[in-house]
């Protein structure tokens, strides 16, 4: 199964549109509860600093939002939340209510009545740094109970706290998500968060089996050299590997000497957590912009051709539990190699009101959103990955180089051209006899291919010739793909 995490400021309701479309069977959403308005140009990050636990947001209100989550749900795409749980708002946000749902809040005094949280409820008294934000990475206190670049901490051994945090779930679960991404895992003590999650309910039985917990998986970055590691998060859930990406875009990219060949191993043996544990992606909202973790190797829909490629490899391969990105575009703008324009939140009107989502005649968006989860080689992986599920990595193949190729069992063929130079080979597919449809170049339509065919023979021989001059140099096949 695949998930899919929209950017932030997606609205709510032309969100729910695409639930009706080809899309994942999970989809991530931004924070859904009220945040601080900084500005009125309102940057995306602001959905990070949490006012209450009121769902309104730039994307909608409580009704909007009851809507998407029913509207997804009875079509099978289930709903995942980014749950800001950490902390409430910066520590300069001042005083007022200028907030997503008008509620008053005094960030320097603590008080948050809409919750209510207030001085008694934050980590001051047990941060240690000079300056009460993080200093250290290599302190663990500090990393947990000081604050996130001023972002006021909140106090989760407190019963208090993790009650109000786990109410705010339980009405999320009420209305039917699926499950959540925990921010900022890392600046929270493992323990505690057991402790909210230990309060959670089972999810609606309207739409889920009766006994169903709800998905967990913990933004923990981690890579390398620091003593918080990922594996300290594994009895409550999954664990995003950060690493996954910042590697493979350094291998799609050719980097550092880097090769697709070294990937044989890929998985487990480049370092990463065990499979099971395990959250991937190539990009997401924080490190496509440059923040988080990742740095410049990460690839964006800016890198759109070698892009296609890491997300197809991706998709393809039986490691870990995978998310895609779906963006908007921003006006990038570099100054001294820094994009000065990376706060700027979603495609907006003059009044400031979030643009619709639409659908162009070729399924893609419009509107400056980039809908990645749209793009035809895109949405195909994602159907590749469920067609495959299960299967075993089979029949790998490489020229030592970058062009390399692999299989899933009985299933499925994947295929990738990253080398300065033509590939024509003939490979063991693994696959029965016939004639298939390459799902990246076109698709199957009725009994015809939209793209490439591929011939698979009797004793599951191939013959692949894919230019280094192609739009997307890579080609899959699968058994429901073929003609």
């Amino acid at each position: 199964m695949d998930l899919e995490q929209f950017s932030t400021g997606q609205r709510n309701k032309p969100l729910s549109v695409s639930c009706y479309q080809e899309a994942p069977s999970y989809s991530q959403i931004s924070p859904s509860n009220e945040n601080v308005i900084s500005d009125r140009w309102q940057p995306w990050w602001e959905g990070y600093q949490p006012i209450s636990y009121k769902l309104c947001t730039r994307s909608g209100n409580e009704t909007e939002f009851r809507d998407l989550v029913t509207r997804c749900n009875n079509v099978g795409v289930y709903i995942y939340v980014d749950a800001i749980i950490n902390h409430m708002c910066g520590t300069t946000a001042g005083a007022g209510n200028h907030s997503t749902c008008g509620s008053y809040f005094n960030a320097k005094t603590e008080n948050f009545p809409a919750v209510p949280y207030s001085v008694w409820d934050f980590n001051d008294g047990k941060c240690k740094s000079r300056s009460g934000d993080i200093e250290d990475y290599h302190d663990i206190p500090q990393v947990r109970d000081c604050r996130l670049s001023g972002l006021l901490d909140l106090a989760l051994e407190k019963d208090y706290v993790r009650s109000k945090v786990a109410e705010y779930m339980n009405h999320l679960i009420d209305i039917g998500v699926a499950g959540f991404r925990i921010d900022a895992a890392k600046h929270m003590w493992p323990g505690d968060i057991k402790a909210f999650l230990d309060k959670l309910k089972d999810l609606n039985t309207q739409w889920f089996s009766a006994g169903t917990k709800p998905f967990i998986y913990q933004e923990v970055i981690d890579l390398g050299g620091e003593p918080i590691t990922g594996s300290q998060y594994f009895g409550n859930g999954r664990v995003t590997e950060f690493k996954y990406g910042a590697k493979l875009g350094t291998v799609i990219r050719k980097w550092n000497g880097e090769k697709m060949a070294y990937l044989k191993n890929w998985g487990e043996g480049w370092g990463f957590v065990p499979s099971d544990r395990a959250l991937v992606f190539v990009d997401n909202h924080d490190n496509q912009r440059g923040h988080g973790a990742g740095g410049a190797s990460i690839l964006t829909f800016w890198d759109a051709r070698l892009y296609k490629m890491a997300v197809g490899f991706m998709l393809a391969h039986p490691y870990g539990f995978t998310r895609v990105m779906s963006s908007f575009r921003w006006p990038r703008y570099f100054v001294d190699g820094q994009d000065v324009n990376d706060w700027v939140g979603p495609p907006s009107n003059s009044d400031g009101s979030t643009k619709p989502v639409t659908i162009n005649a070729d399924t893609t968006c419009g509107n400056d959103w980039v809908c990645e989860h749209r793009w035809r080689q895109i949405r195909n992986m994602v159907i590749f990955r469920n067609v495959v599920d299960g299967q075993p990595f089979s029949n790998w193949w490489d020229n030592g180089s970058n062009q390399v190729a692999f299989g899933r069992g009985n299933k499925g063929f994947i295929v990738f051209n990253n080398d300065d130079w033509a590939m024509d080979v003939n490979l063991q597919t693994g696959l029965p006899a016939g004639t298939y449809c390459d799902v990246i170049s076109g698709e199957k339509e009725d009994n015809r291919c939209t793209g490439s065919q591929v011939y698979v023979s009797g004793d599951g021989m191939a013959n692949f010739q894919i230019s280094n001059h192609a739009e997307d140099p890579f080609m899959a096949i699968h058994v429901n793909a073929k003609l």
